[in-house]
């Protein structure tokens, strides 16, 4: 009988070691080393409004010549206006389409999608009150 404990306790110490192996190993492989420049800028949402941050997203990559501009109107959406983007917003398409998400037109059509920084501010909007 006091072979076997012996063993036991043996056996619990290897059991021991072999979980601080796989922790340790854990740790090294999950951690990297990135430098301060290397991480992302924070999304500034201080100031959103229509005229000074949304605007100016929408005439860069949505309200462009025969796409959603005043003249073409694409699926009925002037993106150039406050009041036709508060509109698109509104109905629920404007982030969906933004997002790619299922079941929405992902936009910009034919382009990647927008930088997460700008979707963000644009749900920020959204999300407080669409300020012109």
């Amino acid at each position: 009988m006091s072979a076997l404990v012996p063993a036991i306790k043996m056996k619990g110490r290897g059991g021991l070691f072999f979980t601080l192996v796989l922790i340790l190993l854990g740790f090294t492989t999950g951690c990297t080393y990135r430098q301060i420049d290397d991480l992302p800028a924070p999304c500034d949402t201080s100031n959103v409004t229509f005229s000074a941050v949304v605007g100016p997203i929408m005439a860069q990559s949505c309200a462009l010549s025969g796409c959603h501009d005043a003249a073409t109107r694409s699926a009925g959406y002037d993106l150039s206006s406050y009041m036709g983007a508060k509109m698109c917003a509104h109905q629920g398409r404007l982030l969906g389409a933004i997002r790619h998400e299922p079941g929405y037109s992902p936009m910009p059509k034919g382009g990647g999608k927008l930088d997460s920084c700008d979707i963000v501010r644009i749900e920020y909007w959204i999300n407080h009150g669409m300020t012109p």
